[in-house]
C-alpha cells in the first residue's frame, strides 16, 4: 500500500536481463500464449549439500499511473547465488519503495542489504541474528546517504536458502509464500506476514510509539476518529488506517515497519525483520517472492495455483503479472508496480547427504 504521497510508476512491461535485478523492454505484454521471457534461457542453480536444485526467474512492471505516465519502477529486486562462495546459500529479495525517492531507496537497500549479509561472518552460524544486524545497519547506511528518506523509503522480503532451510526476513507488505502438495491438491502457505495497522499486535506498538492510526477520511474529518477498528485488508483496502505524528497529516504510512522513511521512525515505523525459518521437505513445490502489486487483489493460494499451471516460471511469471495488471484495472484506475520472482524446488528427496 505504500504511503499516503503514493509510489512512482510509469507504464511498460519489463524483465530481468541479469541477477542484479536490472531489466529490459521485451515489447508488447501479454498473459496469454508464450512468455515475455523467452529470449532468455531459464536459471538454475544447485544445492549440493542436498543434492537438489533451484529453477527460478524473475519480473519487474512498471505501474500505469494515467497522471503520471513517466513515473519511474520503484519496485527492484535481487538475485544473489552462492553466498560467500558457498554453493549452497543463495538469495532472493524484492524490495518496494514508496515516497518521492522511492526509488532510490529500493535500489539502495537492494545493494547495500545483500552485501552486508554477504560480508557477515556469522551468517552460517546464526542466520537470524545475521539478519537483523544487516537490515538495521542498511536502514542507518540509508539514514546517512545522500538519498532523503525523510519520506522515502522501501519495504523488503527476502528468502536466503542455506541448504534444505529458508530464512524468510520480511520488513513492510510485500510477501514470501511456499506451496506444498497435499495429496492431489497444492496448498500455500504465507511465509510472511503483513505488517500493517490491520494487525492488532502491531497498532499497539506504534501507538505506544506516539502513532496516530487513522484513515485519511478520519483525518480529512470525513469519518468518527473515535472509531480505532476497520476490519481487515480485503475489505477496508480502499482506505486503510496509517500512521500520522500528533497534530500533523504526514507520514501517512500505511505499514508499520519499513528500511527509510526517517520521518516515521519517530512514531514507531522500524526497520527490524520478522524472521520465519523453514526446513524443505519433498512436498514442498516452488516459493514464491513478490510485492504488494502481486497480492493486493490476488490471494496466496491463487496465486500458487496460477503458478502450478505452468512448467516454466517464466509462463507463470508472466502470467502473474498479466492477472494482477488485470485486476488493478478493474478495480483502480490506475497500477501498482509488479514484480515477482518464482523458485521451483527441483528433485529433494528425504536422502541424507553429507553435511555443509
Amino acid at each position: 500500500m505504500g504511503c499516503v504521497h503514493g509510489k512512482c510508476c510509469g507504464r511498460s512491461p519489463k524483465s530481468l536481463d541479469g541477477d542484479n535485478g536490472e531489466f529490459q523492454d521485451l515489447g508488447k505484454y501479454t498473459c496469454h500464449g508464450k512468455h515475455i521471457l523467452a529470449n532468455r534461457s531459464l536459471d538454475f542453480v544447485l544445492v549440493p549439500s542436498k543434492n537438489f536444485r533451484l529453477e527460478y526467474s524473475a519480473l519487474t512492471e512498471r505501474g500505469y499511473y494515467p497522471d503520471a505516465p513517466d513515473k519511474k519502477n520503484q519496485d527492484s529486486f535481487c538475485i544473489k547465488k552462492n553466498i560467500q562462495g558457498n554453493p549452497n546459500v543463495h538469495f532472493f529479495g524484492v524490495f518496494d519503495g514508496h515516497g518521492h525517492f522511492g526509488t532510490e531507496c529500493s535500489n539502495f537497500v537492494k545493494n547495500r542489504l545483500i552485501e552486508i549479509l554477504s560480508g557477515d561472518p556469522t551468517l552460517l552460524d546464526d542466520p537470524v541474528k545475521a539478519y537483523n544486524s544487516a537490515f538495521l545497519s542498511t536502514n542507518e547506511e540509508l539514514h546517512n546517504s545522500d538519498i532523503d528518506d525523510s519520506l522515502s523509503g522501501t519495504t523488503a522480503i527476502t528468502v536466503l536458502v542455506i541448504g534444505d532451510k529458508l530464512y524468510v526476513a520480511n520488513v513492510g507488505d510485500s510477501r514470501a509464500v511456499i506451496a506444498s502438495k497435499d495429496g492431489n491438491q497444492i496448498i500455500s502457505k504465507d511465509l510472511s506476514h503483513d505488517q500493517t495497522p490491520f494487525r492488532e499486535d502491531e497498532c499497539e506498538r506504534v501507538k505506544l510509539c506516539g502513532a496516530r492510526v487513522l484513515t485519511v477520511d478520519q483525518v480529512e474529518g470525513k469519518s468518527d476518529l473515535s472509531i480505532q477498528t476497520w476490519g481487515d485488508e480485503e475489505t477496508e483496502g480502499a482506505d486503510p488506517p496509517r500512521l500520522w505524528v500528533e497534530n500533523a497529516m504526514y507520514p501517512g504510512t500505511a505499514f508499520t515497519r519499513s528500511v527509510g522513511d526517517s520521518e516515521a521512525e519517530r512514531i514507531g515505523v522500524i526497520a527490524l525483520p520478522e524472521v520465519l525459518t523453514v526446513q524443505l521437505t519433498p512436498n514442498h513445490l516452488f516459493f514464491v517472492v513478490a510485492s504488494d502489486g502481486v497480492f493486493e487483489f490476488l490471494s496466496s493460494q491463487t496465486v500458487v495455483e496460477m503458478v502450478s499451471r505452468y512448467t516454466d516460471p517464466r509462463d507463470a511469471c508472466s502470467a502473474i503479472a498479466g492477472e494482477s495488471y488485470k485486476q488493478w484495472l478493474q478495480h483502480e484506475t490506475r497500477t501498482d508496480d509488479i514484480t515477482i520472482i518464482i523458485v521451483h524446488i527441483k528433485e529433494l528427496s528425504n536422502v541424507p547427504t553429507s553435511l555443509m
